[in-house]
């Protein structure tokens, strides 16, 4: 007599839960250190810092990826007892990368190119911090950053695969789509209107058109940064920038719409305390 025919998992299942298990902790780690602020939260994201130099100098060039990403860590700590505003921290933190962001499709020298993503990580070590650290909006200012991406990005995935259409940069990302950017949009705008409208200090603070209109471009910009790691991945002939995250890739792909809205906040909170 036989026992039951077990029933083995389908193919991608074990993936799938790798995946799912990843995103919790990686998604708790944050909110917790996101609601405790201070040293807490500069700490993870000088950490992410880190990693995401060790990435990009990986893919690029291998041989100064370690000492990169301790150079980036310990420069983010070290912000952190800086005499400087906060804003001013931001807006510095915030022109370099864009600066490193837009040279890096120019550039071929290797020691260049290890500049640019230098410049691109430290702006997760020095922009959210100087976020996080703002009196009375703070804690919503981060909350609206996470739900602008989070919500632009799953809204547009199933936005693309439930209505295609025309592609939206074939050469760049051949699953994305004009129909998934315009559905990620309205939810990324959306939901970060709704963040903002759900703290009361906060909405007081800034007015709901500067929040709608900050929540679209800031949706836009996601979706840009998305589209600048692909073509990233492409000149370096990579399929993820790392295998850091089990069933992820890399932080750097995890983050790389977040990286836009980041750099977006801290130029608009460098130009907001002028």
């Amino acid at each position: 007599m036989t026992g039951p025919v077990p029933v083995l998992p389908r193919p991608g299942q074990g993936e799938l839960r790798l995946r799912v298990v990843s995103a919790l902790v990686l998604a708790a780690t944050v909110l917790l250190a996101t609601v405790w602020g201070g040293w807490p939260f500069r700490v993870v994201w000088v950490l992410v810092a880190g990693l995401v130099a060790y990435e990009w100098l990986s893919m690029a060039s291998r041989d100064h990826a370690v000492a990169a990403a301790l150079g980036v860590v310990l420069t983010g700590l070290l912000l952190g007892f800086s005499p400087a505003s906060q804003p001013a921290l931001a807006g510095v933190a915030a022109v370099a990368a864009l600066v490193g962001a837009v040279m890096t499709p120019r550039v071929q020298g290797r020691l260049a190119l290890e500049l640019c993503g230098i410049a691109y990580a430290l702006a997760f070590a020095v922009i959210a911090p100087a976020l996080r650290s703002l009196p009375d909006i703070g804690l919503a200012l981060v909350f609206w950053s996470f739900a602008v991406v989070w919500f632009t990005d799953i809204a547009a995935y199933f936005t693309g695969r439930r209505l295609g259409g025309p592609k939206l940069m074939p050469s760049v990302s051949p699953g994305k789509t004009w129909s998934g950017a315009l559905g990620g949009t309205l939810a990324g705008t959306l939901c970060g209107y709704a963040v903002w409208a759900l703290t009361p200090a906060a909405e007081q603070i800034v007015a709901p058109a500067i929040v709608i209109a900050g929540s679209l471009a800031a949706s836009v910009f996601s979706q840009m940064g998305d589209l600048f790691e692909s073509a990233l991945k492409r000149r370096f002939g990579a399929k993820d920038s790392s295998r850091l995250i089990p069933g992820h890739g890399g932080f750097l792909d995890r983050l790389d719409g977040y990286w836009a809205v980041l750099v977006f906040a801290g130029l608009a909170l460098f130009v907001a305390h002028l």
